[in-house]
């Protein structure tokens, strides 16, 4: 039986996969969330971000991601993927910051993979994940607003925080917009906490770029997300492209889900019903 490993992506972790684990199992496939390190259980919940918070002293608190890089969250998966591969095939899943993490696995273990599945996530092939936030398939992007709940120096605690617990109706609108437009209020405020306040700063360098003789040989889908905004549609469609023209024999399947950012995982069945039908019964990898 194929297991889906399923990646999360930045200030996220297993637990906004749940949802979707459980439309996975009742029609009857396996899957493991993973948490890279400092996220879920591992992350740092400070006394200062909870109620009444204190941001000055919450901006200076230590935090366990201090230090992590994108080889250290490679490593969590390709253990994960070894033991999943003792009991079937595997299909590999990232979600969008996530995708430089996927990235980096396949280039290093493309033998652990059957395929790996793209949901609105980064697969850097012409440029760092970084550099793509300065080209114009970003350029409607607001990343100023997200960062007005940005709490402390980065470079000084060696991480990135944010306060996902404003109240600020101009942060919390900004997050709305930028995560679950097309959700209720309701389902926006219990998706928002799910998220952990600390994230990674290492997205990884050109070494880390998608690799034609390793990730290029692993089948591969891309699912866009046609009303994101974190990651609009011209970005998506761009990085097929370069994976195309990269492994142009190995092309990106393409399929594509309504809605935003985290709508495939806060209302799940349509997902669940598309990664059905990637399942892997016999792998000519294995």
């Amino acid at each position: 039986m194929t297991t889906f490993v399923l990646v999360h992506g930045a200030f996220s972790n297993s637990f906004l996969f749940a949802p979707l684990q459980a439309e996975l199992a009742l029609r009857g496939h396996r899957s493991a969330a993973v948490d890279l390190p400092g996220h879920g259980f591992e992350a740092t919940y400070a006394r200062s971000y909870q109620a009444p918070q204190d941001l000055a002293e919450l901006g200076a608190v230590p935090g366990s991601i201090r230090g992590v890089t994108l080889a250290d969250n490679a490593a969590r998966v390709i253990e994960t993927l070894e033991r999943a591969r003792e009991h079937g095939p595997t299909v590999l899943l990232a979600h969008s910051r996530g995708g430089a993490t996927v990235t980096a696995v396949a280039n290093a273990r493309p033998d652990l993979i059957d395929r790996l599945v793209y949901v609105s996530a980064w697969a850097p092939v012409d440029l760092e994940v970084g550099a793509y936030y300065a080209e114009p398939e970003m350029a409607d992007v607001d990343a100023a607003a997200l960062m007005g709940a940005l709490v402390g120096d980065p470079a000084e605690l060696g991480l990135l925080r944010t306060n996902f617990r404003s109240a600020d109706p101009e942060v919390l609108g900004a997050f709305k917009e930028a995560f679950l437009a097309d959700g209720t209020d309701e389902e926006f405020l219990t998706a928002l906490n799910t998220f952990q306040p600390d994230e990674n700063l290492d997205v990884g360098t050109s070494a880390d770029r998608a690799q034609a003789d390793t990730w290029g040989t692993v089948p591969r889908t891309f699912v866009r997300l046609e009303d994101d905004t974190s990651m609009p549609l011209a970005m998506q469609d761009r990085l097929i492209r370069e994976g195309d023209a990269l492994t142009p024999d190995n092309p990106w399947d393409v399929r594509t889900l309504p809605g935003s950012h985290l709508m495939w995982l806060v209302r799940p069945g349509p997902a669940a019903e598309l990664l059905g039908d990637l399942t892997v019964p016999d792998s000519p990898r294995r």
